[in-house]
């Protein structure tokens, strides 16, 4: 939901170039799989929880 949330203000708003489209794009995936806790991951990263 979060992510779907997000891309929809972005689309919805972005003036950039395509390069800074997919540098946002990689800065928000990071912190989406390897810095932001899930709750439903039990507060892991979706990158802890495929190491583990």
């Amino acid at each position: 939901h979060t992510l779907k949330m997000r891309l929809d203000r972005f689309h919805n708003s972005w003036v950039g170039s395509r390069q800074s489209v997919r540098q946002w794009l990689a800065l928000f995936s990071n912190y989406y799989n390897r810095l932001r806790p899930h709750q439903s991951l039990d507060n892991r990263t979706p990158a802890d929880e495929v190491l583990n």
